[in-house]
């Protein structure tokens, strides 16, 4: 059994390092930048690599994506950066990711400091959610000198970098460390509090000269069938955390069943895995080519032996001893387009855990509390990322619109950025206007 800290990134060598940095092309109007979201000049930090310039490199990863220690490890490259590579119908392209890696990891490995907090602007802005988005836009409010506040729910930054991800693919290390280097930069930290409860959003557009929401989105929602609230039916995030802070006290048995087929199941399927269940089965009420999950990390979720069942609809889970010892399923298959159930095909396979990772839930009732307006609980903004709420401003999974793909976390990098430059232009303006 691979063990569960052990990370499935294998570093390169030196002379890898040297090699892979010198086949590049060094494109002029390169297509790897453009097809990454934060746009890292993929061109410049591999050429610096390649004159030995590894701090260098490091800061033109991390100024075009406060996130770059993240997305080395958890980005769809194959997707974005090395899948626009020249080199792709070669079928050799450049290991971006890999060279990124490389790179951020020196720069957490020396300590330097890379960057500075610029002159005060007497503007104090705060920000809701400590999380990829919420941090991407406190560094760079913190570069243009405004005082940030961040206020988050957890007791350490990150959000689902921090809880979220299996260990595997990204340490709480690498998170806490990106988060340390927005704290560095001067950026106050209100930890274990959550906005609404034990602070009135109100209050927060009567102290602060702007409010960026960046809270994401909330737990697993519920499957509504009968026997999920028996012993041994999990919450994927809720199961992740407590793996990855080392509480997870529970017991999943030999043959442990993750209903959904996103990013969030794949690392519940393989944290399962590795934690020594001996059959574990993704079941999805959809097929193959509806899944959300990113095609590298399916295809890392059959190499770890995981089982994946389509068109497998879950109606109800079974009790035994108390606790889920089976879940009744009926087929589904899709007639132009529409998804339904084939009556008298169902059948019941036991378990011994279940967790359920069908998404997450919109904080709705939080959302409408802070007075901005939603549809379906995704935040309404402009290109501007504005909200329908003067000063108020939002970023992250909250905007993210349903029914699409999972959002990556480097897409939240760059609205954090974007956000960024929005409170920038707004309390410079309101600047001039008390002027």
């Amino acid at each position: 059994m691979t063990a569960l800290g052990d990370s499935i990134h294998k570093s390169l060598t030196e002379l890898e390092v040297k090699l892979e940095a010198n086949r590049c092309l060094y494109c002029y109007d390169a297509p790897c930048m453009n097809a990454c979201p934060t746009h890292i000049d993929v061109a410049s930090f591999i050429s610096k690599i390649a004159q030995g310039n590894i701090k260098g490199s490091a800061r033109d990863i991390l100024s075009a994506n406060p996130m770059g220690a993240s997305c080395a490890r958890v980005c769809p490259t194959d997707e974005l950066c090395e899948g626009a590579c020249v080199y792709r119908k070669d079928d050799s392209p450049i290991r971006i990711g890999d060279l990124q890696r490389f790179a951020v990891d020196w720069a957490m490995r020396s300590g330097d400091r890379l960057f500075e907090p610029g002159a005060p602007t007497g503007k104090h802005v705060a920000v809701v959610g400590g999380g990829p988005a919420g941090l991407s836009t406190a560094r760079d409010l913190r570069l243009k000198g405004h005082a940030v506040t961040i206020f988050d729910a957890h007791d350490e930054l990150g959000g689902l970098n921090t809880y979220g991800i299996v260990p595997f693919r990204l340490s709480t290390e690498v998170a806490l460390w990106e988060a340390q280097q927005v704290v560095e930069l001067g950026a106050e930290v209100r930890a274990g509090v959550r906005v609404g409860e034990d602070v009135p959003f109100e209050s927060l557009l009567d102290g602060f000269d702007a409010v960026v929401i960046a809270c994401g989105m909330g737990s697993v929602p519920r499957l509504g069938i009968d026997g999920e609230d028996l012993d041994g039916v999990w919450d994927a995030l809720d199961f992740i955390e407590r793996v990855k802070t080392g509480t997870f006290a529970g017991e999943l048995g030999d043959r442990v069943a993750v209903i959904g087929a996103g990013n969030t199941a794949i690392d519940a399927l393989t944290c399962a895995k590795r934690l020594g269940a001996e059959r574990v089965t993704a079941y999805y009420r959809r097929g193959e080519s509806q899944m959300s999950a990113y095609g590298f990390e399916y295809e890392f979720a059959k190499q770890e032996n995981i089982e994946f069942r389509f068109f497998c609809m879950p109606l109800r889970i079974l009790a035994r001893d108390g606790r889920a010892g089976a879940i009744e399923f009926a087929r589904t298959e899709l007639r132009q387009g529409a998804l339904r159930r084939v009556e008298g095909r169902e059948f019941v396979e036991p378990v011994t855990a279940v967790i359920r990772a069908i998404g997450q839930s919109r904080l709705e009732a939080t959302l409408n509390a802070f007075g901005v307006e939603t549809e379906s609980g995704v935040v309404r903004v402009d290109d501007d990322l504005a909200t329908t709420r003067r000063g108020v401003f939002a970023a992250g999974d909250c905007i993210y619109a349903k029914g699409t793909r999972e959002a990556m976390v480097v897409e939240a990098a760059e609205q954090g950025k974007l956000a960024a430059r929005s409170v920038d232009a707004y309390v410079n303006a309101e600047r001039r206007n008390d002027g």
